[in-house]
């Protein structure tokens, strides 16, 4: 129920839906005075949603800073997020990932460069499993098939959100007689790390960010950026109104 009701906010927020209800009740009131608004602001809307400086600048205020690799401090262990591989498509000999891939081989080069020692991978298969593997398994198939070895890759592949991923990773650590009470690397997109170290620090568990897989760009002042509209813009915009609606949703039913 709470992931529909998440899901169904998600949808009612997203700039396309408002953008379309807005041309529906203007073409069906067309003859009233604010049937002619509706379609007029639908279109400013539309602008608005798909101009890339706009949605930059909102992006470069809503993600946090990304960390030098030399200025994090070793800890034992560095906790992956899921969320980057394509689950739809299933195979056993290669890792289609998604946008996102930055949460892996930047876990990948903090274990290179000696910042942690061991990776735990949280994710299971979502809530509509098409693959039959789950993406942390996915995910640890790739970190072996890079060198890195197996007794330093851990995985918790039951977790279908981003709460789950902070609980049944304390329940892991603590069935695998690991101190719960140290602080861990926290490995997830930028966009995302407002709300998964809000629900690691409601289990208990000391995390220090470090955001991967930015949208956001170096600012730009050029035509094609300020003026030309550009669908991803839009996409972006959606990515930005469900993790809005996530963290709104989680906070009502107290996961933060």
């Amino acid at each position: 129920m709470f992931f529909y009701l998440s899901q169904f906010l998600s949808f009612l927020a997203m700039p396309l839906t408002v953008i379309s209800l807005l041309w529906v009740f203007g073409l069906l009131y067309i003859k009233k005075k604010w049937g002619k608004r509706c379609l007029w602001i639908g279109l400013i809307l539309l602008w608005f949603f798909s101009n890339k400086f706009i949605v930059n600048q909102a992006m470069l205020a809503w993600e946090p800073d990304f960390k030098d690799f030399n200025k994090i401090e070793t800890r034992k262990y560095g906790i992956v997020l899921t969320g980057v591989t394509n689950l739809s498509k299933t195979a056993y000999d290669r890792t289609f990932f998604n946008k996102g891939a930055d949460r892996i081989t930047h876990a990948l080069q903090l274990y290179r460069e000696g910042k942690i020692k061991k990776i735990l991978i949280t994710g299971g298969q979502g809530l509509n499993p098409v693959n039959p593997q789950s993406e942390a398994e996915i995910l640890q198939r790739f970190l072996l098939m890079t060198g890195v070895p197996p007794e330093d890759v851990m995985i918790e592949d039951q977790s279908k959100n981003t709460r789950e991923n902070a609980l049944f990773t304390k329940e892991f650590l603590k069935e695998k007689g690991i101190d719960v009470n140290q602080e861990f690397i926290l490995i997830t997109s930028a966009f995302h790390m407002k709300r998964a170290q809000a629900c690691f620090d409601k289990v208990g568990l000391v995390t220090e960010t470090f955001p991967t897989d930015y949208y956001s760009n170096d600012t730009k002042y050029d035509i094609p950026t300020l003026l030309f509209p550009d669908p991803y813009s839009i996409f972006i915009w959606h990515i930005v109104s469900k993790e809005l609606i996530g963290i709104l949703v989680y906070g009502l039913v107290g996961y933060i």
